[in-house]
């Protein structure tokens, strides 16, 4: 169900695991769905002995897909307007995300009632992979 005004307030937050222990296989279903194959998502040899990371890691945009999934939990489809993020660490395979999404101020636009947003998604260590905010259309 969309959300309205009458629900909520400043200052209000809304908590969603988006992931639990993601794994290596939901990173390569994510690489064939947006046609992404950079090595350092899928290949463990070239990552490891040529890029010298630990693993592979996630897509930035399956973070933000996964982000904006609890976005849409919360507002309802189809009312975002506006989505931006911070990329600020890298997600690796059997990392767990939690996003909170608080509301920062609830406002007319024209004949709009809209809503904005601040967020982050955290790991397992709550360290924020990514920061970001975003707009959406509430119900009066």
């Amino acid at each position: 169900m969309p959300l309205s005004a009458s629900e909520i307030k400043v200052g209000d937050t809304y908590l969603e695991r988006v992931v639990e222990d993601l794994k290596r296989t939901q990173i390569v279903q994510y690489a064939g769905a947006s046609g992404d194959y950079n090595p350092v998502h899928t290949d463990e040899m070239f990552v490891t002995k040529v890029a010298s990371y630990p693993s592979v890691f996630a897509h930035g945009m399956l973070t933000m897909g996964l982000t904006g999934k609890a976005l849409t939990n919360y507002v309802g489809d189809g009312r975002l307007t506006k989505f931006g993020v911070r990329f600020s660490k890298q997600v690796w395979p059997g990392d767990t995300l939690d996003t909170k999404i608080g509301v920062k101020a609830i406002r007319q636009e024209g004949s709009q009632n809209l809503v904005d947003l601040e967020l982050e998604t955290v790991n397992q260590n709550g360290e924020p992979v990514i920061k970001g905010s975003a707009t959406a259309r509430i119900d009066p």
